[in-house]
């Protein structure tokens, strides 16, 4: 598996299969959006978007980066949705980066949406799927993000070399700008447990799969292929 790794603003055509990481903090967010019970997330362009989709859809719970906002329901961290019942609710989600990274390969065949907590299950359905070429796109800090780019690796090398430990990618992830910010409380909207539950490899056994539908980039969960279902591949 060819394996590119490229921030957003790289991306210069549009790629087969997308892997789009955002570890702090939006996909592990919408990882447990869906084990809160949510059925889907649509991934919202811009805020403005997000508030008329609520006002749309009263019912829907809206979410976004930084601090609590007028219209939005709560803000985008693991540890405050994780009190949260989500059963049978459709989350808008904007965020600065992961959501803008999903938005930006949303022509591609397969757009898998992606952090740690759901690692082995992403690598899964890549090694299933045996793409020749796969386009990681490392959404923080423009592409230098380390958290997102130790776990693009991390996956990439789990989809072809199964062996692969994450010691080293979760120690890169925990010294990452974006954990030391999150830690000291530099980032608005957080809670203090976000970088412990945005590190827990493999939380979830499910992947990520975002596909337009009527024009909006819908992310819902996807069961990911068992080792015996792999072993028959």
């Amino acid at each position: 598996m060819d394996a590119r790794f490229l921030g957003i603003a790289e991306l210069a055509e549009v790629p087969s299969v997308a892997v789009v990481v955002d570890v702090m903090r939006a996909f592990t967010v919408a990882a447990w959006a869906f084990e809160q019970g949510a059925e889907k997330i649509v991934l919202a362009g811009s805020p403005d978007e997000a508030l008329a989709l609520k006002a749309r859809h009263p019912d829907w719970v809206a979410l976004k980066d930084g601090p609590p906002a007028p219209g939005f329901d709560t803000v985008n961290s693991p540890g405050l949705l994780r009190s949260i019942d989500l059963g049978g609710r459709t989350v808008v989600q904007k965020t600065t980066a992961g959501t803008v990274g999903a938005l930006a390969v949303k022509e591609a065949s397969l757009v898998l949406c992606t952090g740690f907590v759901v690692a082995e299950a992403t690598a899964r359905l890549l090694r299933k799927r045996k793409s020749d070429s796969v386009t990681f796109v490392v959404t923080g800090e423009d592409g230098r993000a380390d958290e997102d780019l130790a776990c693009a690796q991390y996956i990439a090398r789990r989809a072809t070399e199964a062996a692969t430990h994450a010691a080293e990618f979760l120690r890169r992830a925990a010294g990452s700008r974006a954990a030391a910010e999150l830690a000291e409380g530099v980032r608005a909207g957080a809670h203090p447990d976000d970088v412990a539950l945005c590190l827990e490899l493999d939380r979830f056994p499910f992947a990520m799969v975002a596909t337009l539908e009527d024009s909006l980039m819908i992310l819902r969960p996807c069961a990911a292929p068992s080792p015996a279902d792999e072993a028959s591949i």
